[in-house]
């Protein structure tokens, strides 16, 4: 199960993820991205509460890094030490803007 609490501020917008990112909530991301590229520049993740990212989370966050690139930036705040662990062993964490 995956929660998603978004939040926008003008042309920012936060998602903080809790839950798993997995087959299964990798869409329902993916559709609420869809829903702010248009307005967005800046586009954060705070991962305090995500457990688990599977590839096709994975894939979901590659796809946003692409769009968010074009027009502005993107980042992930708070990434576990597990979450974390996949983002180096799959070479995202040389991708991804981590703080």
């Amino acid at each position: 199960m995956l929660k998603i609490d978004k939040r926008s501020e003008g042309k920012n917008v936060e998602m903080a993820l809790s839950g798993r990112l997995d087959t299964t909530t990798a869409p329902e991301l993916d559709a609420e991205l869809k829903a702010v590229f248009d307005g967005a520049e800046t586009l954060t993740f705070d991962f305090t509460d995500l457990e688990y990212i599977s590839s096709a989370g994975l894939r979901v966050l590659l796809s946003a890094q692409k769009v968010m690139s074009k027009k502005g930036s993107m980042k992930l705040t708070h990434v576990s030490k597990s979450v974390m662990e996949i983002f180096v062993v799959t070479g995202f964490s040389e991708i991804l803007t981590i703080n």
